[in-house]
């Protein structure tokens, strides 16, 4: 399903309250669903719209009973859908449209829902169109961060990957902290987002681990 206007976004929206996690518009979050209130949660989504809102919490869940929110997540569509003989939910969330929280709503839901304001960022359901950007400068900063921490990648996909795809790949991928993530969400365009990626790619230190980022 496309979504082109305003009116076709939704007025209330469940949330996924998860640190260090992002979502982004178009990207692709896959999500292994185990708690018994979010699998709850997929079930509505998935008798409704399939519109799940991933967001950051501003506290951890063992600090408080209800965390409080970032101001701002997005909204993606339940796009993959798979049952586990475990009880557990196997889905993948597209992006579509970024959201500001404009107050979260009493609900008898064992799941968080919110009063989402898509209104400042309807311009993320529109795609990038041929934006030039920085990819050299971006494919640089990339291999020097992946040496720094002993990581690697496939840069066959890496090379011929088009530009948002990429950009929001590793955007989602790396493993910035939970602020560098919401400061790439909050970005206020695509361009700005891609300054903000090389940025963050550019000064962050070395460290060590050995994983592969794919």
């Amino acid at each position: 399903m496309r979504y082109h206007h305003l009116g076709d976004l939704p007025q209330t929206l469940p949330i996924f309250p998860l640190s260090g996690v992002l979502l982004l518009p178009r990207g692709q979050l896959p999500l292994n669903i185990f708690e018994p209130r979010y699998l709850q949660m997929v079930d509505a989504a998935m008798a409704g719209n399939r519109l799940i809102g991933m967001i950051q919490p501003v506290e951890k869940e063992e600090q408080a009973l209800k965390p409080a929110l970032s101001a701002v997540g997005c909204a993606g569509r339940i796009t993959g859908y798979a049952e586990t003989d475990d009880n557990r939910y196997l889905i993948t969330l597209t992006g579509v449209c970024r959201f500001r929280v404009e107050r979260e709503l009493d609900d008898a839901a064992p799941f968080r829902k919110v009063k989402p304001d898509f209104a400042p960022y309807l311009a993320d359901l529109a795609t990038t169109g041929d934006q030039k950007f920085p990819r050299e400068r971006l494919l640089a900063a990339l291999k020097d961060y992946l040496s720094q921490r002993d990581l690697s990648a496939d840069w066959q996909s890496v090379m011929s990957a088009p530009d948002e795809m990429l950009v929001n790949a590793l955007a989602m991928l790396c493993p910035f902290a939970p602020a560098e993530k919401q400061a790439l969400l909050e970005a206020r365009d695509w361009i700005d987002r891609v300054d903000t990626l090389v940025a963050l790619l550019e000064m962050s230190g070395p460290s060590s681990g050995g994983n592969t980022l794919n």
